[in-house]
């Protein structure tokens, strides 16, 4: 029997963890990848742990798990890009290069090795492939005190349409996007509150989301997120927001 296939990164907590456990429930294989084993246990799931700040080795490790894969098991195969790190919050000049170059790692150098490694390992497979980026608003509004996020988060939409062009000249090419998930009820959103108001000027504007009970829960925006996935125009722009689907 042919399953679907879904890869997915940063899986050990908030949208990622969500995701995992809605896809497993869906009935896909999932491999997840993230720094710390996620608290699930299934037959269909396969974990790593592993630093996307290094993301070299796991791009390669990824390459040679999909080669062992038979493409005759599986109906369809995506790769979701979903972990991202925000670095102290703060001017650009106030940041040490150790915490920024984190940043740019996880967020932008990792989801471009691990997309480039799934784009080869799986170009002849006859299926439907798919991948997926996690952005955020921010990519498309600059936000100062977060620099290294913003960036980071406008340099995926910015990949996603170059890999789109690419893979449209492909046979099977397959189908990108960048997608914006909406504000989520995460660790991140804690630390966005709690930073020291006078690096981050926004501070007020995310107490205000969380007093306002604008934040979805993991699971709800994971649910948007998966049914943005199997849209059947899923890449017919390779820029997306939940908000706006």
């Amino acid at each position: 029997m042919k399953t679907p296939l879904t890869l997915l990164t940063g899986a050990s907590r908030g949208l990622g963890l969500a995701m995992a456990e809605q896809l497993l429930a869906a009935g896909h294989r999932v491999l997840a990848i993230s720094r710390k084993a996620p608290a699930l246990q299934h037959p269909a799931l396969t974990a790593w742990t592993a630093d996307l700040a290094d993301p070299a080795p796991t791009a390669a490790r990824l390459a040679d798990w999909l080669a062992g894969i038979d493409p005759s098991t599986v109906c369809e195969v995506a790769l979701i890009n979903n972990a991202g790190v925000v670095s102290e919050l703060a001017p650009l000049s106030q940041i040490g290069a150790a915490d920024l170059s984190n940043a740019l790692r996880v967020g932008l150098e990792a989801p471009m090795l691990l997309s480039a490694a799934f784009l080869r390992a799986t170009a002849a497979w006859p299926v439907p492939r798919k991948l997926l980026l996690v952005s955020s608003g921010l990519g498309r509004r600059a936000m100062a005190g977060s620099a290294s996020y913003c960036a980071a988060k406008a340099g995926l939409d910015h990949l996603a349409r170059a890999i789109a062009l690419e893979e449209a000249a492909q046979p099977n090419g397959a189908k990108v996007v960048s997608l914006a998930p909406g504000v989520i009820d995460t660790d991140m959103q804690v630390q966005l509150r709690s930073a020291d108001a006078g690096k981050f000027p926004e501070r007020a504007t995310f107490e205000g989301l969380k007093s306002g009970g604008r934040l979805d829960s993991p699971a709800a925006a994971a649910a948007k997120v998966l049914a943005f996935l199997a849209k059947p125009d899923f890449g017919h722009d390779p820029i997306g927001d939940v908000r706006n689907p």
